[in-house]
């Protein structure tokens, strides 16, 4: 279980961490950068697809890490006490962040799975739908973001 809590719960510890606390946020920052192109240009090239792939993956580690560790009744570091009201990072332990942990996460597959629709021209016209990709990526990397964020501070309801 402590291998799975690593994987899972593995964030940077530098001055960068403000914009992308996790490998999972870095990598949907990337792509909402890298999302500019093909809105541009109407077109998807095999480098975007391939970090889409990359994204895919660093979104499905964590998430399968973290419902295994979820079935063995774990809940994220700011809904859990480790001693006097604290979580593990000094913080006053916050219940209902858990359940963001979850809707966030949530969030974040739906939008990797809207990006997919617009890459792939489903649904709408794939040039029409291209220019939405920014957004589509933005909305992710800020799910990525919170999920990072929702898993280490309190939140309005601290101890309730």
């Amino acid at each position: 279980m402590e291998f799975l809590r690593l994987i899972h719960g593995y964030q940077f510890d530098n001055a960068l961490a403000l914009l992308f606390p996790t490998p999972y946020a870095l990598g949907t920052l990337i792509l909402f950068l890298w999302s500019f192109g093909p809105a541009l240009k109407g077109g998807v090239r095999l480098g975007f697809l391939v970090w889409l792939r990359v994204v895919w993956a660093l979104t499905l580690i964590p998430a399968v890490t973290g419902v295994i560790l979820a079935v063995g009744g774990e809940k994220v570091p700011s809904a859990t006490s480790v001693g006097g009201g604290l979580t593990r990072y000094g913080y006053p332990v916050d219940p209902s962040r858990d359940w963001e942990h979850w809707m966030y996460s949530a969030f974040a597959l739906l939008s990797l799975y809207v990006i997919e629709v617009l890459v792939k021209g489903r649904m709408i016209p794939h040039r029409a739908g291209l220019r939405f990709l920014p957004v589509a990526t933005l909305f992710l990397y800020g799910c990525a973001y919170m999920i990072g964020r929702v898993a280490v501070f309190p939140g309005s309801t601290p101890g309730t």
